[in-house]
């Protein structure tokens, strides 16, 4: 599999507004998904506006890919293991979606169950 090295190679972008919507969806706030990312909360504002400084803030792949994942409800991932399975923790599948408020009380790792494997592509 080649991976696009450049911008122009991959042919996709994600704007500000598409970053926050996916937050939002998540029921995430800023600090939720700073957390969720790895970044510092002033980060995920930039992106959700788009600029800093009045210059143009580009969303990193990593983040992008990162977003992906958690959209998929993969909160981590170990690579494959001996057999060619993809070794992930994912996040067990609620028949309703917690709002922000139960969200911000629940204990981290609540949601989390144990790693699971998965064929590796």
């Amino acid at each position: 599999m080649k991976v696009p090295r450049k911008k122009d190679d991959a042919g996709l972008e994600m704007t500000a507004e598409a970053f926050r919507r996916w937050r939002k969806t998540l029921g995430m706030t800023q600090k939720d998904a700073a957390e969720a990312l790895g970044l510092k909360r002033r980060v995920v504002q930039y992106y959700e506006k788009g600029e800093r400084k009045g210059k143009a803030v580009e969303i990193p792949l990593t983040v992008r890919l990162a977003c992906y994942a958690l959209s998929t409800e993969v909160l981590d991932y170990a690579g494959p293991d001996e057999e060619g399975f993809a070794v992930t923790r994912v996040v067990r599948p609620k028949t309703k979606r917690k709002t922000a408020k139960q969200n911000a009380a629940a204990k981290p790792g609540d949601d989390a169950k144990p790693a699971t494997r998965e064929p590796a592509n």
